[in-house]
């Protein structure tokens, strides 16, 4: 499975989770060179995930907050613990 956002493959692997209704990555299989910690508001300080967004960045342009992880899970969504999820224009295939 692969994640794609302006022609550019994003993450690629055979291992991925699917964990309410989003598909996650394991990081190992993330360009996290192409992703950008975006800076953290009030809602993301309220998860009880610890959750971390990132700005997805290639070719000058940037896709704001379009892909995270969860840092500090509760049980319930610790088999993606540190896996990326993406949305927005980030294409999941």
């Amino acid at each position: 499975m692969q994640a794609t956002w302006n022609g550019h493959v994003i993450a690629d692997s055979a291992e991925i989770r699917e964990v309410g209704g989003y598909t996650y990555f394991p990081r190992s299989s993330v360009r996290m060179d192409l992703l950008r910690a975006a800076a953290r508001n009030d809602s993301d300080l309220k998860c009880p995930h610890g959750v971390r967004f990132y700005d997805v960045a290639a070719d000058a342009q940037i896709n704001p907050r379009a892909a995270w992880s969860y840092e500090a899970p509760r049980a319930t969504m610790q088999q993606v613990d540190h896996w990326i999820g993406f949305w927005k224009d980030v294409v999941v295939k």
